[in-house]
Parts: C-alpha cells; structure tokens; sequence
C-alpha cells in the first residue's frame, strides 16, 4: 500500500542575527496526492452530510450556527474538499445530532489489527528474572 508523499519546500531566508536559516514549510493540500478511494470516501461523506441535514430539515445557516462553522467551510466540507478540519467534521456531526463518534474510531479495546500486532509480539518463551547478586 503506498502513502501518500508529503512535499517540503526549502526556503533560505535571511534575518539579522540569523544569516541564511532554512526553513521548512509544508506544501499546500493541493500539492499533496490523495489516493482515490480516500476522496471519494470525502466526497461520500459531504454528500450523507447534505442529505442528513435535509432530512432534518435544518438550512445550511442554522446547521452552521449550531456547528459553529462558517459556510463556506460547510461547502467545502460537502464538496469533499481534502484540507477540512476533523474538528469541524465532529462539530457538524454533532450539531446533527450524531453525538461524538470519534470516541469510538480507534478505540483500543475494539482496534483488532492492534490487538492482533500485540499478539505477534510476545515472547516464545519467558524466563524467570534474574536473581541478584548472591551473598
């Protein structure tokens, strides 16, 4: 499976007590790829959004309101734009009234490839410990 490569911009800049610093800046979200599957789960999720709130029959300033967002931001997140806020996606399915489903996305109890790479991990064998210098 391939993830996705982060890009880094090295920018020289010179300030008075600190000739020639380089600094590293993230490159826009544009610049970075997404695979595919992962922005049409984005784009899936704005448009369940956009349906939910219909159904609820909430216009697209009271659902804002209530998640404290912005509409624009709204419309991007409908539209399935990459760079939303998880925090702004949890206050929008919040504000549906879908309660806070991030408590329970990786919940260790329930992460069974974790569990299943905690159980590669024990030892073949265990040894009694070790007794300290005898007298």
């Amino acid at each position: 499976m391939r993830c996705p490569q982060l890009a880094f911009r090295f920018e020289f800049i010179t300030l008075s007590a600190f000739p020639e610093r380089i600094r590293f800046t993230m490159a826009s979200s544009a610049e970075v790829r997404f695979p595919p599957r992962v922005l049409r789960s984005l784009q899936k999720f704005g448009s369940d959004v956009e349906i939910a709130r219909k159904k609820r029959r909430l216009t697209v300033e009271a659902l804002c309101s209530r998640a404290g967002i912005s509409r624009p931001l709204y419309s991007r997140m409908v539209r399935g734009a990459p760079g939303t806020s998880a925090s702004a996606i949890a206050m929008v399915l919040f504000a549906l009234g879908c309660g806070t489903p991030f408590d329970d996305l990786l919940d260790v109890a329930k992460d069974d490839t974790g569990l299943l790479l905690d159980q590669e991990r024990l030892p073949v064998r265990v040894r009694p410990p070790r007794k300290s210098g005898a007298l």
